[in-house]
């Protein structure tokens, strides 16, 4: 039987709104909770009017698959208009998946994100940004070379490819100003790490308030340069490889450096914290997502890392993240069968 609650997938078609939730997405999870629930339907929310609409229809819970609303879709994150999803949705007592507000901004903002980390004392490369309209001051950065260069604003390897690691003020500075000039961009320089690179989800156990954390090792092919990196091509290709991570004191080393970074930006129910050794093997945090893609079990690394760390399946997954949302305001649970699986799972945490 059905449990009789209105559940609203939400999720943007505006790529400046930065969903996670492609089309494909949306319709995979709501075709996975239409099996527990009497309701399930998809909202696109692109502006503050179907924001408003969303609200009126006061659903039971709101599988958020998107973080903001924009006035001004040239200003980005810097519109002083814009309006946090999550933050409206406890404005309005309507319960959803997922971190709140606070959590989210930081990991939205890659810089942020590691001057909280670094503040509570947590390994990140040394870093500085530089503003989208001052790159040419770029040689004013006192660094060590090489460096790492990405957006501060961007997912899914945007901005990354064989020019992301300088080896001198020439190249830091060619790659700041064509993030700068082709996706408009403020960049983060970071010491760069050569070492192994690893993605960690985080999942929440509803009962016991614990963690399950779970590691997957990430080995990107090299480019031209011999350096492996995570760039929009490879991810596109899906040419890199996941492997569970099997050596005892790497993984305890990682998963713990995850969900210290996890606590330490407030974040709750689930997420991912995206980690990459130094030469000498110290793990050190590069950015969190905390609304990470949820396609499939095969194309993304939260529902990957589930499956080689837990034999998570992605409907139980689904299923568990909602569950989290509904628990948080008390409503009505699907399913005692598959309390049981979750209640099975031993978190680490």
């Amino acid at each position: 039987m059905k449990t009789d609650l209105r559940i609203e997938v939400v999720a943007s078609t505006q790529r400046g709104l930065m969903s996670p939730l492609s089309q494909k997405s949306r319709e995979t999870v709501r075709a996975v909770l239409s099996t527990r629930y009497t309701d399930v339907s998809i909202t696109i929310v692109n502006d503050l009017a179907d924001l408003e609409a969303l609200v009126r229809r006061a659903p039971d819970l709101v599988f958020l698959g998107m973080k903001l609303v924009l006035s001004d879709q040239s200003l980005g994150l810097k519109d002083p208009a814009k309006i946090w999803i999550a933050q409206y949705l406890d404005e309005h007592d309507i319960a959803y998946t997922g971190s709140g507000q606070l959590a989210q901004e930081l990991e939205i903002d890659k810089v942020l994100a590691k001057r909280r980390v670094a503040d509570t004392g947590l390994a990140t490369p040394s870093f500085h940004m530089v503003d989208k309209t001052q790159w040419q001051t770029v040689g004013d950065v006192d660094l060590i070379f090489p460096v790492f260069i990405k957006p501060t604003n961007r997912g899914g390897g945007l901005g990354i490819d064989s020019e992301s690691v300088a080896k001198d003020y020439r190249e830091l500075q060619s790659k700041v100003k064509s993030l700068a000039t082709e996706l408009r961009a403020d960049s983060l320089i970071e010491t760069y790490l050569p070492g192994r690179e690893f993605s960690v989800a985080i999942l929440q156990d509803e009962a016991s308030a614990g963690f399950s954390v779970m590691p997957i090792e990430i080995i990107a092919p090299p480019d031209e340069h011999g350096a492996r990196l995570l760039s929009a091509a490879v991810k596109i290709a899906d040419t890199e490889q996941c492997i569970a991570v099997d050596e005892e004191g790497i993984r305890r080393e990682v998963c713990d450096l995850a969900i210290n970074v996890f606590h330490a930006l407030g974040a709750r129910d689930y997420g991912r914290i995206d980690i990459r050794m130094d030469e000498a093997g110290t793990p050190h945090f590069l950015e969190a997502n905390l609304m990470p893609s949820l396609k499939n079990s095969t194309g993304n690394y939260f529902p990957k890392a589930c499956v080689l760390n837990q034999d998570l399946a992605y409907e139980q997954m689904i299923l568990h993240i909602t569950r989290l949302g509904l628990t948080r305001r008390q409503l009505p649970i699907a399913d005692t069968d598959i309390l049981e699986v979750f209640s099975s799972l031993e978190p680490a945490y």
